[in-house]
């Protein structure tokens, strides 16, 4: 079994590849304006479980998530690779990079990811909300919900077309495997990753939006650079694609 998942060839064959993971709600297509601008590059575009056309994929944690990662780089022949995630994408990526070493991996970059929850009650609050969440995605009507979703204070900086737009380009998920997804990759039950991302043998490069003051301030605990994106909010890559495409092409290895 592996995850939906499209492979796009660049110029370049001497460089890795570069393994897209969208947050929750999103798909592979989300990351297509970013990727138009590095031409260069191998490119795989991933429907994580629960979205796009993995829909019907249903994981039960993280170890499920990654081992359905693994298989799918597998059946591509995916060779050296960068992982790059967002939010939802991103924490995976990251507990993807921290667990048994990966071949093939070279680089790890991650967008508005949290690294995981230090204190039990905090994660237990997350659980408990991510549940009151998947709740309303099984039980009220989509639309409704993600007009909620997109009024959390992560989203603050969206104007309101923004968020009418958004809200547009979701409606067409399947509220029952969101749910899913959300309560088997919840925040809560994540581990915190902080001492394992500092062992990292590969390089770490965290980007966020200049205006996502919540996830600057995570950044400030992983003890990497922090690369901003100039007049974006959390979802940084969406807002400001050519910026996003430029400040990571100047960390990429070049093409020959």
């Amino acid at each position: 079994m592996i995850l939906n998942a499209t492979a796009r060839y660049g110029k370049s064959a001497s460089q890795p590849w570069l393994v897209w993971l969208h947050g929750f709600l999103g798909s592979q297509q989300e990351w297509q304006p970013v990727a138009g601008e590095l031409s260069d590059y191998h490119h795989l575009f991933i429907d994580l479980p629960g979205h796009g056309g993995s829909a019907a994929l249903r994981v039960a944690n993280f170890a499920q998530t990654c081992a359905l990662l693994d298989a799918t780089l597998a059946h591509f022949d995916i060779g050296p690779y960068w992982l790059v995630g967002y939010s939802l994408g991103g924490r995976i990526a990251m507990h993807y990079a921290c667990g048994t070493p990966r071949a093939g991996l070279c680089g790890l970059i991650v967008e508005g990811g949290h690294p995981g929850l230090t204190d039990d009650k905090e994660r237990q609050a997350r659980i408990a909300s991510d549940s009151r969440w998947a709740a309303q995605f099984r039980e009220a009507p989509l639309e409704q919900v993600l007009n909620a979703w997109y009024q959390q204070p992560v989203f603050a900086t969206l104007s309101a077309a923004a968020r009418e737009e958004l809200v547009a380009l979701r409606r067409n998920n399947h509220p029952q495997a969101l749910a899913d997804m959300l309560e088997a990759t919840s925040l809560g039950r994540q581990a915190d990753l902080r001492a394992q991302l500092a062992r990292l043998p590969h390089p770490f490069i965290y980007f966020c939006g200049e205006q996502d003051s919540k996830f600057r301030g995570i950044a400030t605990t992983l003890n990497v650079p922090c690369h901003l994106i100039t007049a974006a909010g959390h979802n940084a890559h969406r807002e400001a694609p050519l910026a996003f495409a430029q400040s990571l092409l100047s960390l990429l290895p070049q093409p020959d």
